[in-house]
């Protein structure tokens, strides 16, 4: 993949690294250079600083799931203050978050998290979310069963399901900064990053559910992956939407059908190494 400037050609990794911009951009896709992107940038040493680290805490599918949900929903502002954010949240459960939850009540979930604050978030509404959490695990088993319920395999992506699982996890009552309203059809950046981590499977995302082929995810549109696209000529959009990151996700398709989110890790990384998000 390369982009035609007055300069010159520019590589993929020269984006990735906050390359320079460019008015007219003509952008062939290639291959070979996003998979050398992918073999450099797409390893375990790399994962720090990002909220995914906190799922290789856990050894089992339900841990794994429960906290990165919750590292997920959190993942929004600097990412250092994420991560001192998630810890807050998940030391208290112990060692095992999902039982924690299952075996804590509402008062106790509520008394626990009562000063909590990230950002926009309080600690009522955090502790909304994950008695939501609780409520989905305790009638699916799994927040994966739960998905589930809404995955169509006949989709191209996983759009509508994300809209319809997020409802139906809401249906009691709405986290709105952890989950939001599906009406306003943001790109569920967060919701597709935690969905990235379940169902990939290599030397970064941990693949812990089974039931969902990655070719139906769609790209995490953050700031990073937004600019880099931009940067790319994969989407003339302005605004974050979820068209804008299923048109991104179309373009990366093109490129590697069976998994077209496979390089959003590494063309992030640089930008999210330098504690943004």
């Amino acid at each position: 993949m390369q982009r035609l400037t007055r300069a010159g050609f520019v590589s993929p990794s020269r984006v990735a690294r906050g390359g320079f911009a460019a008015k007219k951009i003509i952008m062939k896709a290639d291959k070979k250079d996003l998979e050398e992107l992918y073999r450099k940038y797409n390893r375990p040493e790399f994962i720090h600083p990002d909220p995914l680290e906190f799922i290789y805490r856990y050894k089992t599918a339900g841990d794994r799931e429960t906290a990165g949900f919750i590292a997920a929903a959190l993942a929004y502002g600097n990412v250092n203050q994420i991560l001192k954010t998630v810890e807050k949240v998940l030391k208290p459960m112990g060692a095992s978050p999902r039982n924690w939850l299952l075996k804590s009540g509402g008062k106790d979930i509520a008394g626990t998290f009562f000063s909590f604050r990230h950002r926009f978030t309080a600690g009522a509404e955090l502790s909304l979310f994950l008695i939501n959490i609780k409520a989905a695990l305790k009638k699916h088993d799994s927040l994966e069963n739960c998905f589930l319920k809404h995955y169509r395999p006949a989709d191209d992506t996983l759009a509508e399901a994300v809209y319809s699982f997020v409802n139906d996890f809401n249906a009691e009552a709405c986290a709105p900064t952890l989950t939001p309203c599906p009406e306003k059809r943001s790109s569920f950046k967060r919701l597709n990053l935690f969905l990235r981590w379940m169902v990939r499977r290599d030397a970064v995302d941990p693949g812990v559910w089974k039931g969902i082929p990655p070719s139906k995810l769609i790209v995490p549109l953050d700031t990073h992956m937004f600019r880099v696209a931009k940067d790319l000529g994969l989407t003339a959009r302005n605004g974050a939407s979820m068209r804008t990151a299923l048109e991104i996700t179309a373009a990366f398709r093109r490129v590697n059908p069976a998994d077209p989110v496979r390089y959003d890790f590494a063309l992030t990384r640089a930008g999210i190494r330098k504690n943004n998000i």
